[in-house]
């Protein structure tokens, strides 16, 4: 299957966001950002205090997912062997782990605009939230663009990753 204009543009500009973004840390941290910004907004928090809270614990998980993924990677070897290894496991978890701040990036930049108040904070909370659903569909389209899926499978899948970030938006839409 050929891929359209549309299809290369699509993937230039994934290309030019990896290493971190094309990762399962950065669906992960899409999902972890959404339902941070659904639940702190939800109790009617500015944007500075969402950004804050978004802030400190996007920093914490990412933290824990690189040493995680750092004692894993020792864990695969055995003895002096192992110590050498420590280096590389650990350059190796913490790219493996760059998508997990890269996600943040773009709610946390629209939050940064609640803050500076170039918008109102309700309407900062809102598109932050909505930002992960258009990440996540992002990634999901990508991820079968690049497998060579058809075009409806494509959508298909968008919509599949995006349903984590709606969850949180009909989560946030109900208790409110």
């Amino acid at each position: 299957m050929s891929r359209s204009a549309a299809d290369h543009s699509i993937l230039r500009i994934h290309d030019a966001l990896r290493p971190g973004f094309g990762t399962e840390a950065a669906v992960y941290g899409t999902i972890l950002v959404s339902g941070l910004i659904a639940l702190a907004s939800y109790a009617g928090e500015t944007s500075i205090h969402v950004l804050i809270k978004v802030g400190v614990t996007v920093v914490v998980f990412w933290g824990a997912h690189v040493y995680a993924g750092t004692v894993a990677r020792m864990g695969e070897r055995a003895g002096p062997e192992a110590r050498a290894q420590l280096g590389q496991a650990f350059r190796g978890s913490l790219r493996h782990s760059l998508g997990m701040l890269t996600s943040a990036s773009l709610p946390a930049l629209i939050l940064v605009l609640g803050t500076t108040r170039i918008i109102p904070d309700e309407i900062a909370n809102d598109v932050a939230l909505w930002s992960g659903v258009v990440i996540l569909a992002f990634l999901g389209y990508v991820a079968f663009l690049r497998r060579g899926s058809s075009h409806l499978v494509r959508i298909a899948g968008a919509l599949a990753t995006a349903s984590f970030g709606l969850a949180f938006v009909v989560m946030k839409a109900l208790i409110h």
